[in-house]
């Protein structure tokens, strides 16, 4: 039997930044064109007030790197198109970074000593309480309130606090165990498989710092950026300082109010979707899955929303649907949510899912957006699908095949032509795509390129997944922290 394959290459995605060009990086955009929101004139604040929660020694760390960034900082790596020089944030951003005493909460090293000297669980309460409390004290400050704090974390910290596991009966955890190992001998594993943006069933077993300390700040409504000694300071192990500038940057630019970029998006007005389920733990100690929807508009914004739960079922593994009502419900947050953000519905609502939509999904979906013209549900899905070429490199990213007219693949990593290499380790692993209603595969891979460079937490381009997926487990993680009895802040800011 022959196989038909057909190969279409895909052009480079385009970003727009403050200024009109054609740019597919977001350093050079950033650097020739500035953020995307210097098209708001006027409207715009011309600086970032910055706030510090540590130790008194990592505080002062924390402004050392900050002072850092103000200025240029050279590329230890020359002649590659993928490291350039840091100009400043100021260069790059058109606002300048503003520290002071009065937005500076420095933890006592006694207080943290005696916390860190206590069994796991209670150290990692008390330290999450101190930063917690320096995250307050600054978000209280009404008259001149920090854009966005960050909490400088010591080594001590992050090596005693960083992860501990979570309070489960023995049955809860045998039942998790069993599980993921029934999951995993029942998939191809492939060791340049990556396909780790939703939660698996470890996940459930610890509780990460980090999700504990963003959820908590929620609550004073205050965006933080966590820093370690990885970030802040030159060491051996690390990037080199320039790329840690830009990524940073880019963070605490977004985090504390700005749009650094955003892709353009042809036709009319889009929201893209992502549909995806995170684990929680209720208060009758039952284990659910929460339905979450990771919302973009074409304006540049995004947004997260929890849904319905859904009964956790041992056997049920990652095969997890809504109940109509459920998807309806869930789809009418997203547009009310999107109406408050832009003053009117998308003409296109494009869903991502990483598993099928089953009929009853469908039909609680196309209800709730019966006055949106165009609705597209796309699945997303890992495959063990590859293609070997002649040659030094593996294929280009952005190339879309279409086996037998019936089955599409696209590659979402690859040889990257602006960088002249393939960042990755291993064969480049394409995506499946899947449309039950017809929609245009070029159009839809087209997007979901452009939505893989909408990562605003760096300024790299080598996002394997598009946004409206890419952060569902960390997204998922803070809204568990966050509890089944408040209702997490949409704005994603806060999940970053």
């Amino acid at each position: 039997m022959s196989i038909q394959i057909e190969l279409t290459q895909l052009p480079l995605p385009h970003i727009e930044f403050g200024s009109p060009g054609n740019f597919s990086d977001p350093k050079t955009g950033l650097t020739q064109a500035g953020p995307f929101d210097l098209r708001f004139g006027a409207a715009r604040k011309t600086y970032v007030i910055v706030g510090l929660v540590g130790t008194s020694e990592m505080v002062k760390t924390g402004k050392r790197w900050l002072e850092q960034c103000r200025n240029m900082i050279p590329s230890e790596i020359k002649g590659s198109t993928q490291y350039m020089d840091f100009p400043g944030f100021e260069p790059v951003f058109r606002k300048s970074l503003v520290l002071g005493k009065q937005w500076t909460v420095e933890i006592d090293d006694n207080k943290l000593g005696f916390a860190l000297a206590k069994d796991s669980k209670t150290r990692f309460e008390e330290v999450l309480d101190l930063y917690a409390q320096g995250v307050e004290r600054l978000a209280d400050n009404t008259e001149n309130r920090p854009d966005i704090v960050i909490c400088c974390l010591p080594s001590a910290v992050v090596q005693a606090c960083w992860s501990i596991s979570k309070s489960l009966t023995s049955r809860q955890r045998r039942l998790i165990k069993k599980q993921q190992a029934e999951r995993d001998q029942g998939q191809l594993v492939l060791p340049f498989d990556n396909w780790d943006v939703e939660e698996t069933e470890a996940d459930l077993l610890n509780r990460d710092f980090r999700r504990a300390l963003k959820a908590r700040a929620m609550k004073f409504r205050m965006p933080i950026q966590i820093a370690t000694n990885n970030l802040l300071t030159d060491l051996p192990t690390n990037q080199d300082t320039a790329t840690r500038a830009w990524n940073m940057s880019v963070g605490l630019y977004y985090k504390a109010g700005g749009i650094p970029w955003r892709f353009q998006a042809e036709g009319p007005e889009t929201c893209f979707v992502g549909i995806s389920f995170h684990h929680m733990k209720t208060s009758q100690h039952h284990f659910v899955y929460s339905s979450l929807a990771q919302a973009f508009s074409t304006f540049g914004d995004g947004f997260a929303l929890r849904g319905d739960s859904i009964a956790w079922n041992e056997n049920q593994g990652r095969n997890v649907h809504l109940k109509e009502d459920q998807a309806s419900k869930l789809a009418c947050r997203v547009l009310q949510e999107y109406r408050e953000r832009t003053g009117g519905n998308p003409q296109r609502v494009v869903l991502h899912k990483t598993s099928r939509f089953d009929e009853v999904e469908r039909e609680g979906f196309r209800r709730a957006f019966h006055e949106v013209p165009i609705v597209e549900l796309i699945n997303i899905m890992p495959t063990s699908f590859r293609i070997l070429k002649y040659g030094t490199y593996p294929p280009r990213r952005g190339l879309l095949c279409t086996v037998n007219k019936t089955t599409t693949y696209l590659f979402t990593t690859g040889y990257m032509p602006e960088w002249r290499t393939y960042p990755g380790p291993h064969i480049p692993a394409p995506v499946r795509l899947v449309s039950n209603n017809g929609a245009d595969l070029h159009r839809v891979a087209s997007d979901i390129l452009g939505l893989a460079r909408m990562n605003w937490n760096t300024a790299s381009i080598n996002n394997a997944h598009p946004v409206t997926l890419f952060f569902s487990r960390r997204v998922g993680g803070i809204m568990a922290e966050v509890g089944e009895n408040q209702q997490p802040l949409p704005s994603f800011r806060y999940y970053m």
